[in-house]
């Protein structure tokens, strides 16, 4: 890297901390793929696409496969819109090529515009309870969230409900301005399978990459979300 070259004391803090103090911190222990599953969704919260193309080759020899990496992407658009995502789809695609990884990649999709909404219901139902087979009719934006964000996004191969949660809460962790849908995710994640721990956990992964501030918010709203589940 030319910052290697041109900011020498900078990087090497930066490496020491995030590449081995953090990734080595007992309380704070990811498995490798999933530590970078988290950062590559919590870079495009971030917006900050220069340090994902260095993360995703790093991801891509750490376990996280194409599939997984350009699914990241693609449900970035729920949660950070096309404006934000199709930056990070255009650089997977960079990054893809340059590896020698044809395009396009396998199909995930599992629902067709028949059956997205029923789909789109049930995976809401799973990760926030069955109070959520009615929240789809009260009103259009409600009905999108089902079967546009659910039943388009959720659905797809390539990662699971649990995985798909975890990469939600790291694009609203990192985005910030996000706190009341941060914490509805914290207890979705909660819900799932991925407890307060190991979100502490990934926020700890994260820090590095989206600050001390945002970290801080974010640990504040699993807490309030374990709370409430309690």
């Amino acid at each position: 890297m030319e910052i290697k070259r041109t900011d020498p004391e900078y990087i090497e803090r930066f490496e020491h901390f995030a590449f081995d103090e953090v990734v080595n911190e007992k309380a704070a222990f990811l498995e490798e793929k999933t530590r970078y599953t988290a950062i590559l969704a919590a870079l495009m919260g971030l917006s900050a696409v220069d340090a994902y193309k260095e993360l995703l080759e790093k991801a891509l020899k750490s376990g996280v496969t194409p599939v997984m990496a350009k699914e990241i992407a693609y449900q970035a658009t729920d949660y950070l819109g096309y404006g934000r995502a199709l930056p990070f789809i255009k650089a997977t695609n960079e990054i893809f090529e340059k590896e020698g990884i044809e395009l396009p990649l396998p199909s995930q999709k599992t629902t067709d515009y028949e059956n997205r909404l029923e789909k789109g219901i049930a995976v809401q139902a799973e990760i926030f309870g069955e109070k959520m087979k009615e929240a789809w009719k009260a009103g259009h934006i409600n009905r999108w969230l089902a079967d546009n964000c659910f039943g388009d996004y959720y659905t797809r191969g390539g990662l699971n409900v649990k995985e798909r949660e975890m990469i939600t809460f790291c694009f609203l962790m990192a985005q910030g301005g996000c706190e009341p849908q941060l914490i509805a995710h914290a207890k979705g994640n909660i819900n799932v399978g991925n407890g307060s721990d190991f979100l502490l956990c990934v926020v700890s992964q994260c820090l590095p990459y989206i600050g001390y501030p945002r970290s801080l918010n974010a640990v504040s709203c699993i807490n309030k979300a374990a709370e409430d589940l309690n």
